[in-house]
């Protein structure tokens, strides 16, 4: 079987998100069992800064290979895509977009054709790759090459559309009455929700946020379009790379660790993480991680309104991030105020993120939406208890632990409040100041397995049933 990746984003080449790292790594973990996978990127910039080899393949496509024989193709166009931002810079999104990504998946069915690269199945990621299944449905319905192939359309997060001024829609270059209804979206175009109703197949990225999805709360406007095909719209759980993410392995932490021998290894860990940043050392205090966008969306609001409570339980926190500037300006203002307590890095520093896994007790995640989240299957993975607010991936992956749920492996809160996100905080330092409960947790953590394995056979058998549509 034939599967081409496409998405606007892909590790090692370009990464703004979790995108990056599905797109990155669900690939390898396919080729493992069998499936022949090629990827089609747009060919930015920062490509050439991975350190892979990028050889010239046309005038204006370049490729590099990944895994065993995953070849990577880029999309160059010097006008849209030789830029610092793969989607926008500091003014916003790039006025240009429709026209930069409707180049890529335009150009993406072309290059196949020229590489002989015959799919059964192309699987779109996100908005950016959305007009694919348009394409092949209608400009390519009569071409033999792409007559069997049929699109999955995966969303990662639907809260990015793609939303552009009606006024654009001629230069989507396809033409019809019912094609044109599949891209109106409250009088302007939407690419997002053409390629959900022209694929084959719609999954998401946990089964939880499958069935959020298609609620008025968390539909973002498109609940109907994704009611009609609730019976197609499937929830996957992404992996974790073990390449990248293993404490067994990890050439970023102080001392590396495994599931059956942790303790002391934890503790080092934490203590350099303390000196690193200036806090004081003490294993006895509770120290608490947060790495990630500093967003609305990641829970910062309930974070930065309990400050002052949490910094009065004699508690240290970390924060690693870049993000919203109101969030940049109260962190630093907090980690004046309470130096003591409180450690901020704004920034994107890899090594600092695996420390931060690494040496925290408990892991702040408190999402008001998450659609899978990588950030807590890591820190699972390293030991580390997460906190988390019951929404999407975190429900699939977090149970809360307690007096009644021995079996459990962090702490979750189901009321969205500083109230109730406060009150769980108070009940994970309670576990942690108990030695013997908490070593039981930390347990019950090491026994989570997130493996992209899983998740890839998964995505096999769905390509398969697809494929005989």
């Amino acid at each position: 079987m034939k599967v081409v990746f496409c998405s606007s984003e892909v590790v090692p080449f370009a990464k703004t998100g979790g995108l990056a790292d599905v797109c990155g790594s669900l690939p390898l973990a396919l080729e493992k069992i069998g499936i022949e996978v090629a990827i089609v990127m747009p060919g930015y910039s920062c490509v050439g800064k991975s350190g892979y080899s990028v050889e010239q393949v046309t005038e204006n496509v370049s490729r590099a290979k990944i895994g065993n024989n995953i070849q990577v193709h880029f999309i160059e166009h010097e006008g849209y895509f030789g830029r610092e931002g793969l989607y926008g810079d500091t003014s916003g999104d790039y006025p240009d977009n429709l026209d930069r990504f409707g180049f890529y998946c335009d150009r993406t069915l072309r290059l196949l054709k020229q590489i002989d690269f015959q799919p059964d199945i192309i699987h779109c990621h996100d908005w950016q790759s959305a007009l694919i299944p348009v394409y092949i449905k209608e400009k390519y319905k009569d071409d033999a090459f792409y007559l069997k192939t049929k699109t999955i359309m995966t969303v990662h997060n639907l809260a990015f559309q793609g939303v552009f001024p009606k006024v654009q829609y001629p230069k989507l270059d396809v033409e019809g009455s019912f094609v044109a209804q599949s891209f109106e979206f409250y009088d302007q175009l939407n690419l997002l929700k053409a390629g959900i109703v022209y694929s084959d197949k719609v999954t998401t990225v946990s089964p939880q946020y499958a069935k959020e999805i298609q609620t008025k709360q968390f539909g973002c406007g498109l609940e109907g379009v994704l009611g009609e095909r609730y019976d197609e719209v499937t929830g996957i759980l992404n992996g974790l790379d073990h390449d990248i993410w293993n404490p067994k392995t990890d050439g970023f932490i102080a001392e590396k660790y495994s599931a059956e021998d942790f303790g002391d290894a934890k503790l080092t860990n934490k203590m350099q993480l303390q000196k690193e940043l200036y806090l004081d050392v003490r294993d006895d205090v509770p120290l608490l991680g947060f790495v990630g966008r500093l967003s609305h969306q990641k829970g910062l609001d309930l974070i930065i309104e309990t400050l002052d409570d949490l910094v009065k339980m004699d508690i240290q926190m970390v924060f690693l991030g870049l993000g919203d500037e109101q969030y940049q300006k109260k962190l630093k203002e907090a980690a004046a105020l309470y130096s003591d307590n409180i450690a901020v890095c704004l920034d994107f520093n890899e090594p600092l993120g695996h420390q931060i896994y690494a040496g925290s007790d408990l892991f702040l995640m408190p999402s008001q939406f998450e659609p899978c989240g990588l950030s807590q299957m890591i820190s699972l993975y390293y030991g580390t208890i997460p906190v988390v607010y019951k929404t999407g991936g975190l429900a699939d992956t977090v149970k809360s632990f307690g007096p009644m749920n021995k079996d459990g492996n962090g702490f979750v809160f189901t009321n969205y409040s500083s109230a109730s996100f406060l009150k769980v905080i108070q009940k994970a330092i309670k576990v942690f100041r108990n030695e013997k409960e908490f070593d039981h947790l930390r347990k019950n953590v090491f026994r989570c397995d997130f493996s992209w394995e899983k998740s890839a056979r998964i995505y096999q058998e769905i390509y398969h049933n697809v494929e005989k549509q």
